[in-house]
């Protein structure tokens, strides 16, 4: 499953540049698909949606530091736990109970946007 900022955040930032996805993100803030990785263009994701990896999204959150779960692996392929739960004074980095994703799910989200096949 994804990991969830709750609203316990202090805005502290630890979390964001600990993420291999590029999916924190500061309140507020657009994102990309295309942000952290080889992502470019026309898209089709591993759930099916097509988007535009380079266009501008929502911010999840506007008022904390927010996790985009489309693009969160928990880590996985890159390291043991979340680095962004290993990271946080506060703990608020949890598992985020709709966005449930097996570990398989998981890895083939990671490969999808890092690798270069």
């Amino acid at each position: 499953m994804a990991i969830i900022i709750t609203d316990e955040c202090i805005n502290c930032g630890a979390c964001e540049p600990e993420c291999p996805n590029t999916a924190i993100y500061e309140g507020a803030d657009d994102w990309r698909y295309a942000d952290g990785t080889k992502l470019k263009g026309k898209v089709v994701l591993t759930d099916g949606k097509e988007v535009d990896a380079d266009a501008p999204q929502k911010p999840v959150s506007d008022e904390i530091y927010y996790i985009v779960p489309d693009k969160c692996t928990e880590c996985k392929g890159f390291h043991d736990e979340p680095q962004c739960a290993a990271v946080c004074p506060v703990d608020c980095c949890v598992p985020d109970e709709n966005h449930v994703e097996t570990e398989e799910t998981l890895l083939k989200k990671q490969g999808f946007m890092h690798s270069e096949d």
